[in-house]
């Protein structure tokens, strides 16, 4: 089914699909952009299109203001990615981005009866399991930084660089405020399958942090670890893009 729709700065795709059946929404994590996710079409099935989106403070929406709540952000998404659900889609999430992907499909459900094919989420705790680590984004900018270095997804060249720090900062300190200023509100689960992804050894999201995603479906829960630590994303690529990818090909076409 060919669409067109034309990509803007909030819904991009690297690589336009108009024969594509279906979409893959991607959502990354706190401090990253929509790059992200610019090779992964190379390694996905040929009937998906991937469709990362760009939320304000970085990448093609660097001079807007980043959110920090959650709630308008959502308004916001969903107003732009609407024209972009005529076909079946699945939403993938990472780790801050999975928090986004989640509320987006309670959105998406109460207001326009709509439903991804299945929910992918990765590092990152189920939405009504309790934090396991300390809030910092309040805290002053070299004790935040000095925490942010542990997460070891920003480059030691970038935290020593205060040049570069004072661009990333704010965006990368709104995410964890959205974050942390989070409140789970009990809901129906899903009727649609939620995967879930987790580090090895990362040692921000336990393995019952991610497991106690299960709860957030009717349908089939599926928990797969992958070598590495909070930023597995990086490190263990190709494992991950394997199993959406057979995700993908286990739906009708």
């Amino acid at each position: 089914m060919k669409s067109t729709t034309t990509f803007n700065s909030w819904v991009t795709s690297p690589q336009p699909n108009p024969d594509a059946t279906m979409r893959l929404f991607c959502f990354t994590y706190a401090g990253g952009n929509a790059t992200t996710f610019r090779t992964w079409h190379h390694n996905l099935p040929n009937n998906i299109e991937v469709c990362p989106i760009e939320i304000p403070g970085r990448g093609r929406q660097i001079k807007a203001i980043p959110h920090q709540k959650i709630a308008p952000l959502l308004t916001e998404i969903t107003d732009h990615i609407i024209p972009f659900l005529d076909k079946p889609f699945l939403i993938f999430g990472y780790s801050m981005g999975s928090l986004i992907s989640f509320e987006l499909c309670r959105l998406l459900r109460s207001q326009y009866n709509l439903s991804p094919l299945h929910l992918l989420v990765a590092a990152r705790r189920a939405p009504q399991f309790p934090p396991e680590k300390p809030l910092i984004s309040h805290l002053p900018n070299d004790q935040f930084i000095v925490e942010l270095s542990k997460f070891n997804g920003t480059p030691q060249v970038i935290l020593d660089n205060p040049e570069l720090m004072e661009i990333f900062l704010p965006v990368i300190r709104a995410d964890f405020t959205l974050l942390e200023s989070y409140n789970y509100t009990e809901k129906a689960p899903f009727d649609f399958p939620i995967t879930a992804f987790g580090g090895l050894q990362d040692p921000e999201v336990s393995h019952n942090a991610l497991q106690a995603w299960e709860v957030q479906t009717n349908a089939s829960f599926c928990l797969k670890m992958l070598p590495g630590d909070h930023f597995f994303i990086n490190s263990a690529k190709k494992p991950l893009l394997q199993y959406i990818s057979q995700i993908i090909l286990a739906l009708p076409d």
